[in-house]
C-alpha cells in the first residue's frame, strides 16, 4: 500500500520546502490534522499519487494531489482531488471544508452511446462514498463524454472516447472539526479504479453498492505520464 503524498499551497504560510508539515500557528490545526491523514492514507498498490500545485485563490488554504491507475507502466485513470479550507465557513459549502476533483478515462468507443452513461458514472462517485459510510453534503458536478475520430495521417489510430467527471463535496466534519480525509481519499481512489475497470480490491475496500449501475469497460490504456 502506496501513503498519499503532496504538498501544501503557498497560503499554508511557514510550511516545509519537502512539503513536510507548516510550522507556526498561521495554519489552524483543522486543516493540518486533514492534511495529515491524507499523506497517511493506505492505497491499492496500483495507484500513483504525486504532488500537485493547489489552488490559491478558491479557499484561505488548500491542500492538492494528482494520481492515476498504473497497470504495466500505463495509465488507465488518473485524476487531481483538492482539499479546501476556509475556517470562516462558506456559505456555498454548508462546512469550513471541500473537497474537489477531476478525474479521466479513456473509454471503448461504443460505451459513448450508451445514454445512461453520464448517470453511471455520477453514480459511482456518490456509491463509492456511501459504500465507505462517507456523510457529505452539496454534492455537485458535471459527467463530460468526448469522441476523437482520426484522419489523414491519424487515421490508423482507433477512435477514442473520454469520460471526465468534475465534482465538489463537503465532507461531515467529526470530532475537532475535522473530516476523515483519508476515507474520502480511498473512495476517491475507489471511483479511480472503477473507471479503469479494475475489480474490487481482494480483502480491501467496499463491496459493490447495491443498485449502482455497471458498465462493461474496457479501454485502451493512456500513455504513462513521464
Amino acid at each position: 500500500m502506496a501513503a498519499a503524498q503532496g504538498r501544501f499551497s503557498d497560503h499554508a504560510e511557514h510550511s516545509h520546502p519537502d512539503g513536510g508539515a507548516p510550522e507556526g500557528d498561521t495554519v489552524p490545526r483543522a486543516f493540518r490534522r486533514a492534511v495529515e491523514a491524507l499523506r497517511g492514507a493506505g492505497l491499492r498498490p496500483e495507484i500513483e499519487v504525486d504532488p500537485a500545485r493547489a489552488p490559491q485563490k478558491l479557499a484561505p488554504y488548500a491542500y492538492a494531489l494528482e494520481a492515476a491507475v498504473v497497470e504495466d507502466d500505463e495509465d488507465l485513470a488518473d485524476g487531481r482531488l483538492v482539499l479546501l479550507h476556509d475556517p470562516a465557513g462558506h456559505e456555498a459549502w454548508h462546512g469550513t471544508f471541500r473537497l474537489v476533483t477531476l478525474v479521466r478515462a479513456e473509454l471503448e468507443p461504443e460505451m459513448a452511446a450508451d445514454p445512461l452513461l453520464p448517470e453511471v458514472c455520477w453514480s459511482w462517485l456518490t456509491g463509492a462514498l456511501e459504500a465507505r459510510g462517507l456523510s457529505y453534503g452539496e454534492a455537485s458536478g458535471t459527467v463530460t463524454r468526448a469522441g476523437s475520430h482520426y484522419f489523414g495521417g491519424l487515421s490508423p489510430r482507433r477512435p477514442a472516447t473520454q469520460i471526465e467527471i468534475r465534482a465538489s463535496w463537503t465532507p461531515e466534519e467529526g470530532p475537532g472539526g475535522v473530516p476523515d480525509t483519508a476515507a474520502h481519499l480511498a473512495a476517491w481512489c475507489d471511483l479511480l479504479c472503477q473507471l479503469a475497470g479494475l475489480p474490487p480490491a481482494p480483502g480491501g475496500g467496499p463491496e459493490p453498492v447495491t443498485g449502482v449501475v455497471s458498465l462493461p469497460q474496457r479501454r485502451g490504456p493512456q500513455h504513462r505520464r513521464d
